[in-house]
C-alpha cells in the first residue's frame, strides 16, 4: 500500500508539474532576457520604452503611444524600477498581455518579457518522465557546512556566476556513497541541488534540478530522484540556468523524474 500512496503522490507532483510550467506566465512563456549592459543606448528587442541601469534601480521613460501600464494602469513619464521579487504574473509591468520583470543578478540589471502567446507554450506537448520507481526513493544525510561557500559555475549563456552552497547531500546507491553539493533557502532551509548523471544529454535534459525539501534536526533527508525536474532553461532558451558544480555528476544512470520535453531531442538546447 505504500507504494500506492507514493505512486499516487508522484502521479499528484507530475500533474502539478505540468500545470505549472505551461501555465500563462509560466517558464514557457519567457520569449527574452534582455541586460541592459549588452543595449547601452536603451533600447530593448521587441520592448517598447527606454530602459537605463543605475546602481538603485532601472529607469524607465515611456510615451502614451508604448503602452505600457504599471500596477494595472498606463504609464507615461518616468519612473524607477527595483526587481520583481514575486512570480511574473504579478509583475508591475505590462504591455498588453505580456509581463515585463525587472531582474537584478550579481549586479546587473535585465529585463524579461514573459508572453502568454509565445511559441513554446502554444506548441508545448507535455514532459517525458518515469513513472514512480521505489529504488530511487532513497534515504540521505544532510550536513551542512561552517559557512556558506560560492563556487564559480558556467551558466547555459556561456557566463559564469557564483552558486551559494551550504553543505553536502549524501545517499547510497547500488551499493556506492554519493555526494551532492547543495544549495540552502535561507527562509525555510529547503535544500537544492543542480545534478547530472549518466543519462544526461542522451535520454535525458542535459542536467536537472533537485529540491527535495528541508531536513530534520538530525539532518536526516529523504533523496528521492522521482522528482528530478527539468531546469527553467528546458523550456525557454532565455534562462540562465547554472551547469552542475564539481562533484555533482552522478555516475549512474538516474533513469527516473522528468527527462526532457515530449518532442525535443536530448541533445537539444
Amino acid at each position: 500500500m505504500s507504494d500506492d500512496r507514493e505512486t499516487n503522490a508522484w502521479r499528484e507532483w507530475h500533474e502539478h508539474r505540468l500545470a505549472t510550467v505551461s501555465a500563462p506566465y509560466g517558464p514557457l512563456a519567457l520569449t527574452g532576457t534582455h541586460w541592459l549592459s549588452d543595449h547601452p543606448e536603451g533600447r530593448l528587442p521587441a520592448v517598447p520604452g527606454h530602459w537605463r541601469a543605475t546602481p538603485d534601480g532601472i529607469v524607465l521613460v515611456a510615451g502614451a503611444g508604448d503602452g505600457i501600464e504599471i500596477d494595472a494602469k498606463p504609464f507615461e513619464g518616468e519612473t524607477v524600477l527595483t526587481a520583481d521579487e514575486g512570480s511574473p504574473a504579478h509583475s508591475r509591468v505590462a504591455v498588453g498581455e505580456r509581463r515585463l520583470v525587472v531582474l537584478l543578478r550579481e549586479g546587473e540589471w535585465a529585463v524579461r518579457d514573459f508572453d502568454p502567446a509565445s511559441p513554446a507554450r502554444t506548441s508545448f506537448e507535455g514532459i517525458e518522465a518515469t513513472p514512480y520507481d521505489p529504488a530511487f526513493a532513497l534515504p540521505g544525510t544532510f550536513r551542512p557546512y561552517d559557512e556558506e561557500r560560492s563556487v564559480q559555475v558556467e551558466n547555459v549563456d556561456g557566463r559564469a556566476r557564483g552558486l551559494g552552497l551550504g553543505g553536502e547531500l549524501s545517499f547510497s546507491f547500488d551499493g556506492a556513497v554519493h555526494t551532492l553539493q547543495v544549495a540552502v533557502d535561507e527562509g525555510d532551509g529547503s535544500l537544492w541541488a543542480v545534478l547530472g548523471d549518466a543519462t544526461g544529454g542522451r535520454s535525458s535534459y542535459r542536467f536537472r534540478f533537485l529540491r527535495p525539501g528541508a531536513p530534520a534536526a538530525d539532518g536526516t533527508i529523504l533523496v528521492d530522484l522521482n522528482r528530478a525536474l527539468l531546469p527553467p532553461c528546458a523550456f525557454a532558451d532565455h534562462f540562465i540556468c547554472p551547469f552542475p558544480p564539481p562533484g555533482n555528476t552522478l555516475p549512474f544512470a538516474v533513469e527516473a523524474g522528468e527527462r526532457r520535453l515530449k518532442g525535443a531531442l536530448a541533445a537539444a538546447h
